[in-house]
C-alpha cells in the first residue's frame, strides 16, 4: 500500500498524514469512511454467536438488578427475550475469528501493522444502550454498522482518573464533554488511547470496534524477563570482583547498583532474544484452544495439494515475520521458527495470502525447508485445509 495515496477510510487523508497528525494524538471523525456500508452480520446472528461456548460475550444493562449490571456469556436462547425494551448493550469479542465477512473489514486497515490489530468487537444496543463513559488504553476505530449512535468525547484520562465503584466495569465518575457527533452506517470515529468517550444508541444499532494490542510496560517486563530467564545459566549471578573495603557493612553502596544495572543491561539488551519474545508475545492467539492441527506427514501434505487441496490461515491464528541477520524469523500463534533467507517470499505469502495451493506454492514445494515449514504450520494449526 502506497503511504501517500489518499484513503476513503481516512476521509481523504493519506496513511502518512493520518499517522503523523492523528494516530495516538487526537480523534478523527470520517463521514462515510466505507460508503453505503451494510453490516455483514445482523443482530440475530450476533446474538446467536453469544450463545456459543467458545465466543466471549457480555451484556451490560444500565438499569438492571443493580446499576450497570454486567452479565457474561454464553447466554441461553431465551436470554434476549427477557431484556427490557431499552438501555442495554450486547458486546461480542473477536467476531472476525468466527465470521469471514467481518474479518475482511480488516483489509481496510492494512496501512497499520497487522500484528498490532487485536480483534473486531461488535456491539448491538437497544435505544439508549451504552457502556457508560470510559477510556481505553489502546487505539480504536469505531465503525457504525447499523442504526445510529451518538458519541461524545471528553478529557484525557489515566490510572488516577476517578471511577464509579463497580466490580467489573471501569466507568468514569466524571466526564468533561468536548465534542459530540451522531454516526450513521459507514461513518467512523478514530479515538487515541486514554481519551474519554461515551456512546449511546439512538435506535437499535450495531457498532464495529477495531481494537489494537498495546502491552503495558508491566506486561513487557514481566513476560520478557520470564522468557529471558529460560536461557540464563544458574551460575550467571551478581558479582563484585572489584569490590573495595566498606566503612559500614550494613550500607548498600551505589557501586553495587552499578554492577546490578550492568548485569541487567547485559541480558536485557539482547536484541535477538527481545525480537523473538516480542514476536511470540504479539502473535499469541486470543483463543489458543482454537489453534490446534492434525498429525500430518509431508507426503500427505504434498498429495493433498497436488489433488487440489487449498490451505488457508486459521482465523484464530496470528502471524508475522522479521529479519535476523541473513535469516528470517516466522512468528505463528505464539511460536517462532528460524528460517533461511531464501524463504522470504514464502513467509510473506503465508502471512498475507488468502489461499495457498499447488500453483502459488510450486516454487517451495520442491524445497525441503519450504515443505517442512508448511507441514509444521498445519500441524500447529495456524494453517488448515479449506474443506475442514
Amino acid at each position: 500500500m502506497n503511504p501517500d495515496t489518499p484513503l476513503q477510510l481516512l476521509g481523504g487523508l493519506t496513511a502518512r498524514e493520518f499517522l503523523r497528525d492523528y494516530w495516538q494524538k487526537k480523534p478523527l471523525l470520517v463521514r462515510q469512511a466505507i460508503p453505503d456500508f451494510e453490516s455483514p452480520i445482523d443482530a440475530d446472528e450476533l446474538a446467536g454467536l453469544a450463545l456459543e461456548e467458545e465466543v466471549e460475550s457480555r451484556l451490560i444493562i444500565e438499569h438492571g438488578e443493580r446499576p450497570w449490571e454486567l452479565r457474561r456469556g454464553p447466554f441461553a436462547e431465551d436470554a434476549f427475550s427477557q431484556l427490557p425494551e431499552r438501555d442495554w448493550t450486547l458486546l461480542v469479542q473477536a467476531v472476525d475469528q468466527f465470521v469471514p465477512e467481518v474479518a475482511e473489514l480488516l483489509e481496510h486497515f492494512r496501512f497499520l501493522p497487522s500484528w498490532r490489530i487485536d480483534d473486531v468487537m461488535i456491539s448491538f444496543a437497544a435505544p439508549g444502550g451504552s457502556v457508560g463513559p470510559h477510556f481505553d488504553n489502546y487505539d480504536v476505530f469505531l465503525l457504525q454498522g447499523h442504526g445510529k449512535r451518538n458519541w461524545k468525547i471528553g478529557q484525557m484520562c489515566d490510572s488516577t482518573s476517578p471511577l464509579l465503584e463497580h466490580a467489573d466495569l471501569r466507568i468514569l465518575a466524571g466526564f468533561e464533554e468536548t465534542a459530540e457527533w451522531t454516526l450513521e452506517p459507514g461513518d467512523m470515529l478514530y479515538l487515541p488511547p486514554r481519551l474519554a468517550h461515551c456512546g449511546v444508541a439512538v435506535d437499535d444499532c450495531m457498532t464495529y470496534s477495531v481494537g489494537f494490542r498495546a502491552p503495558s510496560a508491566a506486561e513487557v517486563l514481566t513476560h520478557f524477563t520470564d522468557f529471558l530467564a529460560q536461557f540464563l545459566p544458574d551460575e550467571d549471578r551478581y558479582t563484585d570482583a572489584d569490590a573495595q573495603p566498606v566503612a559500614d557493612p550494613h550500607q548498600i553502596q551505589h557501586d553495587a547498583l552499578d554492577r546490578l544495572k550492568s548485569l541487567l543491561a547485559e541480558h536485557m539488551s539482547d536484541e535477538r532474544l527481545l525480537l523473538t519474545w516480542f514476536g511470540q508475545f504479539m502473535t499469541e492467539p486470543r483463543y489458543p484452544e482454537l489453534v490446534v492441527g492434525p498429525e500430518l506427514e509431508e507426503e500427505d501434505l504434498l498429495d493433498g495439494l497436488q489433488q487440489g487441496a487449498i490451505l488457508i490461515r486459521n482465523p484464530s491464528a496470528r502471524m508475522a515475520w522479521s529479519e535476523v541477520d541473513d535469516d528470517l524469523l516466522l512468528f505463528a500463534s505464539g511460536q517462532s521458527r528460524l528460517l533461511p533467507g531464501k524463504l522470504r517470499e514464502l513467509l510473506k505469502m503465508i502471512c498475507a495470502a488468502d489461499a495457498l495451493h499447488a500453483d502459488n506454492l510450486a516454487p517451495w514445494l520442491a524445497d525441503e525447508d519450504g515443505r517442512g515449514l508448511l507441514c509444521q504450520l498445519v500441524k500447529q494449526g495456524s494453517l488448515g485445509f479449506a474443506d475442514e
